[in-house]
């Protein structure tokens, strides 16, 4: 009887978990992945369809392609050396906040990633890298 009572309640917690913030985890994570790897391909997935984008004082809004490009640019001129995560700001379930420190043989760049869940959809709606 207690056999069956634990699978029971192991079924009821796997069939209720939040679908929506394993989803979230996971996106962060592959942005993470693409940023330590310098992929703006990869990265550009997750923008919006337009980004406020800020690549060392070189700011505005851009189209997801766009973005994409000046991104590459960024990639090809300082290529990643490493990418952490240093603070995440998940409080509010339809906005979150990271922070980040992107290391070239150029320098260390602090990284501000702002994105939107809406629905399943997980958007980057800002991203900031700047010399630091």
């Amino acid at each position: 009887m207690t056999s069956v009572l634990s699978l029971i309640v192991s079924i009821f917690i796997v069939v209720q978990s939040p679908k929506a913030e394993i989803r979230s985890l996971n996106s962060i994570e592959t942005v993470i992945s693409a940023i330590d790897n310098g992929s703006s391909s990869e990265l550009a997935n997750y923008f919006d369809s337009s980004i406020s984008l800020n690549i060392n004082g070189l700011q505005g809004d851009y189209s997801k392609n766009q973005a994409e490009l000046v991104l590459k640019d960024f990639f090809r001129k300082n290529p990643p050396m490493g990418f952490s995560l240093v603070f995440r700001s998940e409080n509010n379930p339809s906005l979150s906040s990271y922070i980040g420190d992107y290391q070239s043989a150029q320098g260390l760049f602090k990284v501000f990633i702002k994105v939107s869940q809406q629905a399943a959809d997980f958007k980057i709606y800002s991203l900031e890298f700047v010399k630091g």
